[in-house]
């Protein structure tokens, strides 16, 4: 059953391409810290640290937009 389950992993890593950004997020109750890495696992940025609430998510997403239009 883990075989199948990475066979499964292995695939949607496979779909990853350049035009991807790949996005990673520590949650927390109040706040969370997000990194970005390019389709090679390459750092991208800084980390962002943001609230849990609408300003926080729309400043996530702020960031996310810029680092698409830099890399």
């Amino acid at each position: 059953m883990k075989f199948k389950a990475q066979a499964k992993q292995n695939q949607l890593l496979e779909r990853i391409s350049t035009q991807h950004l790949v996005v990673g997020i520590d949650i927390a109750q109040q706040s969370h810290v997000a990194r970005a890495v390019n389709f090679r696992g390459i750092l991208l940025g800084t980390p962002l640290h943001f609230s849990n609430d609408d300003a926080g998510f729309s400043l996530l997403l702020q960031w996310m937009k810029n680092l698409q239009e830099t890399h």
